[in-house]
């Protein structure tokens, strides 16, 4: 069992006999009540997001997910080929259960597949990874470190806020939580 304070961002706990994954939540101290919990929880098998607003010190059920290295293979028509690469078994996955990941997944990419019994429930991607820009404004002489940003489309198709001095052909690192620019590989 785990309490609503040792709650992480992350975990999947059981609620109404469904799996759901913490995505934020907020202590609430209001007035003469007692603390409140808010989560923000994400359905580990439809996708749907709710809030819910429990009291302080309630308790859920944990699960324990077990977690597999797998290396992506390829997309075809919305569909993800992975590899474990452990036993060598080919899994296929929908978008429903990668979600925003694929933005940033690049091929034979290594990540963790997190699984409830034989049901793959998500994946988690490195903590940055690095991309080419592919398309974006060019750079001026004059640009600085702290001059601004602009948007940029790298090779995964997803677009990224950069500074104005990232020109097109560049690799750059990315930080996958966040989505945000860290540098220049």
């Amino acid at each position: 069992m785990i309490s609503t304070g040792e709650l992480k961002r992350g975990f999947v706990i059981e609620l109404d006999n469904e799996l759901w994954q913490v995505l934020e939540y907020t202590h609430l101290k209001l007035g003469r009540g007692s603390a409140q919990v808010r989560m923000k929880l994400r359905n580990v098998r439809t996708g749907s997001n709710v809030e819910r607003t429990v009291q302080a010190g309630e308790r859920f059920p944990r699960i324990r997910l077990d977690h597999h290295s797998v290396q992506f293979l390829y997309e075809d028509d919305g569909q993800y080929h992975f590899m474990d690469t452990e036993t060598f078994d080919q899994l296929t996955l929908g978008k429903d259960i990668l979600g925003d990941n694929v933005k940033w997944m690049t091929e034979n990419m290594t990540m963790e597949l997190m699984t409830y019994g034989d049901e793959p429930i998500d994946v988690e991607l490195p903590i940055t990874v690095e991309l080419e820009v592919i398309e974006t404004d060019p750079g001026f002489k004059g640009d600085t470190a702290t001059g601004g940003n602009k948007p940029a489309k790298v090779s995964t198709g997803a677009t990224v806020a950069v500074p104005l001095f990232v020109n097109q052909g560049e690799r750059i690192r990315i930080d996958t939580r966040t989505g945000q620019y860290i540098e220049r590989a």
